[in-house]
């Protein structure tokens, strides 16, 4: 497949999940990624952990993207965090708002990614690539599916490059977004972020809390396999390879994996497409 490909992994919170954090970078740096990216906590509560595998993934001679969330941030703090960032040779963020730690209130100097995107761009001028997320099903706090696409070009209008979707099942989705927000004038590329399916348990409670449709069918076949992991897993790469030949074929500019630091399932995915 000459589509790129980019893979996000999160930081690992033990020693143990480093070392197999690295061996499955080393197994999916075989599918030559243009990227990885690295999340960031609630409230940048992993951000130690965020730059020592960003840093990891440098050294191994991959370009590696860093998550960097501005919520409880202020100006000083995120001059400070760019200024390691690009000493270390970052040179691609992904620009969030970020969600509050619980029992948190609102706080920082900047309320929405776009105001994190337009200070980056006015601190750092080029230096960095700066993807920004997209929500074809709609962000789940947005007031309305209106205002969530004027909010998605605000963020582009304010200096990002590029975007990377929540991800979906249901193509048509994502293709209604990239026309909407081509009327409001954004034509930067919008990446598909592809979710593999391996366990039903934990793919139906990731979607629940961040807004990700499942379709029924896909909900009712999962139910219908209880336990059985070879069953799921078997019908998972069926359903997310038939979606991304789908997404391949309209012309999507890439493809971000959400890799749960994982290899097999994306590796399968990204072999079948071939």
């Amino acid at each position: 497949m000459d589509l790129p490909v980019s893979f996000e992994f999160f930081p690992p919170k033990t020693p143990e999940g480093a070392d197999k954090l690295g061996v499955v970078r080393q197994q999916l740096y075989a599918l030559k990624p243009e990227f990885c990216s690295v999340t960031y906590g609630a409230g940048g509560s992993t951000q130690e952990g965020t730059f020592a595998t960003v840093g990891a993934i440098l050294a191994e001679g991959v370009q590696a993207a860093s998550h960097f969330s501005c919520i409880g941030a202020t100006k000083a703090s995120v001059r400070a965090e760019l200024a390691t960032l690009k000493a270390m040779g970052v040179k691609r963020l992904v620009a969030l708002r970020g969600d509050l730690p619980s029992g948190y209130g609102a706080g920082g100097e900047f309320h929405h990614a776009s105001d994190l995107v337009a200070f980056i761009r006015a601190e750092t001028g080029d230096d960095f690539h700066i993807e920004v997320a997209a929500y074809p099903e709609v962000h789940p706090q947005a007031k309305s599916p209106e205002s969530d696409l004027q909010a998605f070009a605000t963020k582009v209008k304010a200096g990002a490059n590029s975007a990377i979707t929540q991800y979906f099942y249901n193509s048509d989705a994502y293709f209604r977004f990239v026309d909407d927000v081509y009327k409001l004038g954004v034509d930067v590329p919008i990446v598909p972020g592809i979710m593999p399916i391996t366990s039903s348990s934990q793919l139906l409670r990731f979607s629940d809390a961040c807004g990700a449709e499942i379709p029924r069918w896909i909900r009712l076949r999962l139910q219908g396999y209880g336990d059985d992991i070879a069953s799921i897993k078997a019908f998972g790469l069926e359903v997310v390879t038939d979606l991304c030949d789908q997404l391949v074929h309209a012309g999507v500019p890439a493809l971000h994996f959400y890799t749960m630091n994982q290899s097999a399932a994306t590796t399968a995915i990204v072999q079948q497409l071939d």
